[in-house]
């Protein structure tokens, strides 16, 4: 139920920034966008948030999910669109960098549920 409910804002605000920065500034497809939503939510919720977030603290898994958004958003993103690849790492960093700050705050979030490998470490890593 944690976990749904995680993922579930999670990629509220996913989607909401995605579809700011590359729906309407980019003017990259919805389905395109969307379908990055999905990759993106799902990497960065297990590599970021049930897996760096614990062993580390929210910074280092901030800056983990804003590299990790760069290249998603920029690589799949230039597969997805045929974007050129500049202007599509110009979107993937403007994403990286909005995304990132919604992390941060996530991250206080998540840091007090009991998910994954965070059994046991609520407490823990409040920086």
């Amino acid at each position: 139920m944690e976990h749904g409910k995680a993922l579930s804002i999670k990629g509220i605000m996913t989607l909401v920034v995605l579809y700011l920065i590359l729906s309407l500034g980019f003017e990259v497809s919805f389905i395109n966008m969307l379908t990055l939503t999905v990759v993106l939510g799902a990497v960065s919720y297990l590599l970021g948030d049930l897996y760096i977030l614990p062993k580390t603290n929210k910074m280092t898994a901030t800056m983990a999910d804003l590299g990790v958004t760069f290249l998603i958003v920029w690589l799949l993103g230039f597969v997805l669109t045929g974007m050129d690849l500049g202007e599509m790492a110009w979107a993937a960093a403007i994403s990286a960098v909005a995304m990132a700050v919604g992390e941060y705050f996530f991250h206080f979030y998540i840091s007090k549920k009991p998910l994954g490998a965070n059994k046991g470490l609520r407490a823990s890593h409040s920086h």
